[in-house]
């Protein structure tokens, strides 16, 4: 797969590993790998109903429809009915909305939200410290921390380069989260990269398009670079690349627009962390959306102006999953 946003330099530093970890297998595939269970921690992308705080208790963070979110998309993909569920109930999916990587609190203020570290946590907790071998894990993070640097930056109190500098950290972190899956004994760990947040609607509301690619770039870059030898048990997935098709074409992507947020439901408060009075999705349903005439609300990429709807949500679940199937 292609590499267009990536820094020369990185392919430099040692092509054949970041190759393993990034891209597709060229080799043949002796045995083709069948989970036995689906795993999921994360945030708001991959939230199937995990948070808790107020008006956002068990919802998605897209419209909240019939539709799959991408994690459920990829177990029906191995198997026709197989299914993910949300840990609060009982379920494998513990992936919180505003989750950050390793700090607190959320992208909202939220002190009480789970990190993708404190997930991870739990899910070798209920494991007995070890990752089962038949469970695929994926994880993905980065969207909140880059979210809170951003607020920061905006109000005054750290400067830009401040803010790239703790937006690569939070690359290293997750970075760090993922070699303890594989410590535990993860064989099968599908990282998931920020989006390129450029292509938001957030980041043309704020003027701040060009920045907000860099430190998508940084945050991914720094992330490949510290799991550059863990070719072997890991694959990273270039969601970056898949928002940036997906924005250029989206006719090829089976959308209309890829601008505009669908979604009408404002929430007076934090909200998705971009601020207060800013549209939520975890408040959207299919009649809060505002499709014109002649169109649907499934025909749009962003249910607000962070987080996808649910045909978006499938094409992230179609590129995840063709990635790990040719690889694995």
């Amino acid at each position: 797969m292609a590499f267009q946003w990536m820094r020369p330099v990185l392919l430099a530093l040692a092509p054949a590993a970041l190759l393993a970890l990034a891209a597709c297998s060229a080799g043949t595939i002796e045995q083709q790998f069948t989970p036995t269970r689906i795993v999921a921690m994360g945030d708001g992308l991959t939230d199937q109903g995990n948070t808790a705080q107020g008006n956002f208790a068990g919802k998605r963070w897209t419209v909240n429809d019939t539709n799959k979110m991408w994690p459920e998309i990829v177990a029906a993909d191995y198997a026709a009915g197989a299914t993910i569920t949300p840990s609060r109930l009982g379920g494998t999916n513990y992936a919180y909305g505003n989750s950050r990587i390793v700090l607190k609190p959320d992208a909202a203020g939220n002190a009480a939200t789970p990190t993708l570290a404190d997930q991870i946590t739990t899910y070798l907790a209920a494991n007995g410290g070890a990752v089962p071998a038949g469970d695929l894990v994926m994880i993905n993070g980065g969207t909140a921390d880059i979210i809170v640097q951003m607020q920061a930056m905006r109000a005054g109190t750290i400067t830009q380069d401040q803010f790239l500098a703790n937006v690569t950290q939070a690359g290293h972190d997750l970075a760090t989260q993922a070699r303890r899956l594989s410590a535990a004994g993860g064989t099968r760990i599908v990282i998931v990269g920020v989006p390129d947040l450029k292509n938001t609607p957030w980041a043309t509301a704020i003027n701040q398009v060009a920045l907000l690619s860099t430190a998508s770039t940084d945050f991914n870059n720094a992330v490949l670079v510290d799991l550059v030898d863990e070719g072997e048990n890991m694959l990273f997935t270039d969601i970056a690349l898949l928002w940036n098709l997906m924005t250029a074409n989206p006719a090829a992507y089976a959308l209309s627009d890829s601008v505009t947020p669908i979604c009408t439901s404002i929430d007076p408060g934090p909200g998705i962390g971009i601020g207060n009075g800013q549209i939520a999705s975890p408040l959207c349903t299919a009649t809060t959306t505002a499709a014109p005439t002649g169109t649907t609300y499934l025909s749009y990429m962003w249910a607000d102006p962070v987080y996808p709807t649910p045909v978006a949500q499938a094409r992230i679940a179609d590129y995840v999953f063709s990635r790990i199937h040719a690889r694995w």
